[in-house]
């Protein structure tokens, strides 16, 4: 009788992926203990002076929550955001593209809360006062995993409200999730369940007859 031997090559290819997802759930840990950091940092800087707001991404940490101001020369363009209003009522949050000179990236502001997606904000830009944020992220785990996304813009949180719309809350580390332990979990099950599902594969293999030569 010969024994079953085991396939090196897809062996190989899915040790190297549970190796793969280890060490992503291992960043996600360390990323967790850096967000916390950053967590910290970001709720005292609500009561600092204020700076200049950023013209480019990312948002340095020292500058998150930091109090700020930027003049909106116009308004070339609106995105809808579920969002919080400052009396504690959930609505849609408006967010204007806005033109800041001749050229450069411009700044998006986050103006103030509505009922419905579709108002139209009676505001057409000029000297905004808030709180220094980030433009909401849409970006997939996936592609943060792989380095490859762009990094978040910098968004101004206003402290007042064009007619029509209730005042943002300001920003609070709540709004920040910190999900990097749930993530790092993830990868974790991802590799057990790779490597349970494989060993049951190779199993089922060496039960059954070997086929004659």
């Amino acid at each position: 009788m010969s024994g079953r031997r085991i396939p090196i090559v897809p062996t190989l290819l899915v040790c190297v992926a549970i190796a793969v997802m280890i060490a992503l759930g291992i960043w996600q840990l360390q990323r967790r203990g850096e967000k916390e950091t950053m967590l910290a940092l970001a709720a005292s800087n609500v009561s600092r002076p204020a700076v200049a707001f950023p013209k480019m991404p990312p948002v340095p940490d020292e500058l998150l929550f930091r109090p700020s101001s930027v003049h909106c020369l116009r308004v070339v363009g609106w995105q809808v955001e579920a969002g919080r209003a400052a009396d504690g009522s959930t609505g849609y949050r408006h967010i204007a593209q806005c033109a800041t000179g001749a050229e450069g990236p411009g700044a998006l502001v986050a103006v103030g809360v509505g009922q419905k997606p579709d108002d139209k904000p009676a505001w057409t830009g000029g000297q905004v006062e808030g709180w220094i944020s980030q433009e909401p992220d849409h970006r997939s785990l996936l592609s943060r995993a792989s380095g490859k996304t762009m990094p978040l813009r910098p968004m101004l949180v206003a402290r007042a409200a064009p007619p029509g719309l209730k005042p943002m809350a300001p920003p609070s580390t709540a709004d920040v999730p910190n999900n990097h332990l749930a993530y790092a979990v993830q990868w974790f099950i991802f590799a057990a369940l790779a490597a349970i599902i494989y060993l049951l594969v190779l199993r089922r293999r060496n039960a059954e007859p070997p086929r004659p030569s």
